[in-house]
């Protein structure tokens, strides 16, 4: 097996974060430990799917199976994080609202989906990153 495949969604995953808490952080002028998670710029799962659809691109070809279905995962990724993962929002703010009395309530999570912006950047990194790892990795 080639390692390049394990790696490459780690590496993303573990570089993506820290660049989304900085970026937040540097928006929000404090510490954004509360906007670590889903949601923020760039999106996570955006950067990693796109990753290893590129990845797959550059080693096996855009006509190869893998490549299709690494697309398909992509398109999936961002119409959840886009437009499910927002509403998802949308009801825990309600909630929230209607729950505002009870004392005992948990504060639900608002900030759950992403903006095209923030799946754009998600994207490009991701690009990015895939093609930094096939550099740095080769053809395996």
């Amino acid at each position: 097996m080639d390692i390049a495949y394990l790696v490459t969604p780690l590496i993303t995953w573990i570089t993506v974060g820290p660049i989304k808490f900085l970026i937040n952080s540097a928006k929000a002028r404090k510490w954004a430990f509360n906007l670590v998670g889903n949601g923020g710029f760039p999106s996570n799962h955006s950067a990693v799917v796109s990753s290893m659809a590129t990845l797959i691109a550059l080693r096996e070809g855009i006509g190869h199976p893998a490549f299709g279905v690494a697309v398909t995962l992509c398109f999936i990724v961002i119409i959840d994080a886009n437009s499910l993962r927002q509403h998802v929002g949308k009801q825990a703010a309600a909630i929230n609202r209607i729950a505002k009395e009870d004392g005992g309530h948990k504060w639900l999570r608002e900030r759950m989906g992403h903006t095209l912006v923030e799946i754009a950047g998600g994207l490009t990194t991701g690009i990015i990153i895939g093609n930094i790892i096939h550099a740095i990795f080769g053809r395996g």
